[in-house]
């Protein structure tokens, strides 16, 4: 018997949720983010396809977002409601019988056997549909990483299949970075490489790219560019790897001093966040965005792992000192990274 592997992905989850709740925004561009209040320093959640449409997206600063589309209408983040609906789609996707490994508030992957895939996709729909109102989108394959790229193609609301015979035909000429797991910086490494696109990626030599990317990395991403993947899908409770948090500033920080009293505060949060999962940390990242909005990252790892707050204080700090810029700061961030 055939075994696939189904990826579902809710549309434009976090706006529809809002859109559910609130009929009369049906159609118009709706921006979901911050406190919603567009005035205010903060970030994009998430944007309705309308919205989109402007060039609004996840992770644009609100006021940005309101200057590209005016006539949106902005929401506060409503975690709650979210984690409500999310819990009722991922039922409806248990009661399919199979498999479910849970990705987050909004998708999943489904193991599923059978010769007829695409009639669980819509059966699939179906059931989140009559138990949301909300659509999905669902990428069918072989193993997870086609199945996720395979959603892509599918938006919104579909049904889109990618194995390994049609692998090349969809993503041969397409740039590195559209596979998952390849960001920009490594898409550019690879670029000087001479390496553009997924076919010549899938076609280097990996002991060439482990040396240039390193003995696991670059092995890797050869097989990533097959399309091959060997992880299998496992309905095991998700265990979070960090814990993490971070402010925004509606006034910029100008002086170090603030900085690193904000710095205490937050890696204290993060030790109380700890405290409470009960497990040990390895390593501390500090996160500083720069006004206007120019991000960098710097992290510490622990002599040995632990809870204890004055040690993640203490790595903290040590992240922030490796921070060479003075600039005016207008967020923050802490996140520490569990030893397991």
């Amino acid at each position: 018997m055939a075994r696939w592997v189904l990826h579902a992905d809710l549309d434009q989850f976090v706006a529809a949720v809002e859109v559910l709740r609130r009929p009369e925004l049906r159609g118009r561009p709706v921006v979901v983010g911050g406190d919603g209040d567009p005035s205010k320093r903060g970030v994009v959640s998430t944007a309705s396809y309308e919205a989109r449409a402007y060039g609004v997206h996840s992770g644009l600063p609100l006021r940005t977002a309101a200057r590209r589309c005016p006539d949106a209408v902005f929401l506060p983040v409503d975690r709650h409601a979210y984690e409500a609906v999310s819990d009722r789609v991922m039922a409806a996707l248990r009661s399919l019988g199979v498999v479910v490994e849970v990705l987050g508030w909004d998708e999943a992957f489904l193991a599923v056997d059978g010769e007829d895939p695409e009639a669980v996709a819509r059966e699939l729909q179906a059931r989140v549909r009559a138990e949301t109102g909300l659509d999905c989108t669902v990428g069918i394959g072989r193993n997870k990483l086609q199945a996720k790229l395979a959603t892509g193609f599918g938006k919104p609301a579909g049904i889109f299949r990618l194995t390994d015979e049609t692998w090349f035909d969809v993503l041969g000429d397409r740039p590195t970075d559209a596979l998952w797991g390849v960001g920009a910086k490594t898409a550019k490494r690879l670029k000087g490489l001479g390496i553009a696109t997924v076919g010549q990626l899938a076609a280097a030599d990996p002991r060439v790219l482990a040396a240039e990317m390193g003995p696991t990395i670059g092995p890797w991403l050869v097989l990533l560019a097959q399309g091959r993947d060997n992880s299998p899908v496992s309905d095991a409770p998700y265990v979070p790897r960090s814990a993490g948090r971070e402010t925004t500033f509606q006034q910029d920080l100008d002086g170090w001093d603030d900085v690193r009293r904000e710095i205490v505060r937050l890696a204290r949060w993060v030790a109380g966040d700890v405290a409470r999962d009960g497990r040990d940390v390895a390593r501390v990242i500090v996160k500083v965005r720069y006004a206007p909005f120019i991000t960098a990252t710097h992290g510490r790892t622990l002599e040995a792992p632990t809870s204890d707050p004055d040690a993640i204080e203490r790595a903290a700090l040590a992240a922030l000192d490796l921070f060479t810029g003075r600039r005016r700061v207008r967020l923050l961030g802490v996140r520490a990274e569990f030893a397991r």
